[in-house]
């Protein structure tokens, strides 16, 4: 079993455009599928299954790709994500996330992530979330995010999104909702995937229990024992 974990471009190691017009929601599926599918070629017939684990943006654009190249994806594992449209209000706790991130003067990324967790994240943990973003001016991806994700119905990513409601509405290889029971940002979600996803329908969907939003930190080991247990065990 391989584990590919790519970093978004303007985080991690990634090349970090300093302004937030580099940034679209369009722009990061674009990337991510050149990365993944073109250049990797994950999910090719000679290359074995391909399971998608998508947590917050990684299910925002992870699921668009498995919407868009079905053929490519053996399984889906949603965790703590959705995919947004703008037709339903985001909750009050996300436009707050939001107001902090654009309002902050000097934006202090190790504390947000630590802000989504349930069990609290120790000093060395958020200095290597704060590490990849040695200036003010190389936060232009954490800083544009926010401002991506469609929350009205006129957004310019609300069309493709519905369209990949209506793909998943027709997935029926697995799919397994693995969610944390204290995050108030995407909980919500996943219940209705657990409804709209027919290879969702009948399965048992953990819930992990004191983990937040950012789940892998509160509860990374269980996490990785269900995804784990979901890739030996469920075939399509």
């Amino acid at each position: 079993m391989r584990c590919v974990v790519p970093d978004l471009v303007g985080f991690g190691r990634s090349d970090k455009p300093v302004s937030s017009r580099d940034h679209s929601y369009q722009r990061h599926v674009d990337w991510t599928r050149e990365l993944v599918l073109d250049r990797l070629g994950l999910g090719r017939p000679d290359a074995g299954e391909l399971t998608l684990l998508g947590q917050d943006w990684g299910g925002l654009i992870g699921l668009r790709l498995v919407a868009e190249h079905p053929d490519r994806f053996t399984r889906v594992v949603a965790a703590n994500t959705g995919l947004p449209t703008g037709d339903v209000d985001m909750p009050e706790v996300w436009w707050q996330f939001r107001a902090a991130v654009e309002k902050a003067e000097v934006l202090d990324v190790g504390r947000l992530v630590a802000s989504g967790c349930a069990r609290g994240l120790d000093a060395g943990v958020q200095a290597a979330y704060d590490a990849p973003f040695p200036t003010e001016e190389s936060k232009a991806g954490p800083r544009a995010m926010p401002s991506l994700v469609p929350t009205r119905p006129h957004d310019p990513s609300t069309e493709a999104n519905r369209a990949a409601w209506a793909a998943l509405g027709e997935w029926r290889a697995p799919f397994l909702t693995a969610f944390g029971d204290s995050d108030p940002i995407t909980g919500a979600m996943a219940p209705v995937l657990q409804r709209h996803v027919p290879g969702a329908v009948g399965r048992e969907h953990p819930t992990l229990a004191r983990a937040g939003h950012f789940l892998q930190e509160d509860a990374g080991a269980e996490l990785g024992r269900v995804v784990a247990a979901f890739v030996r065990t469920v075939t399509p």
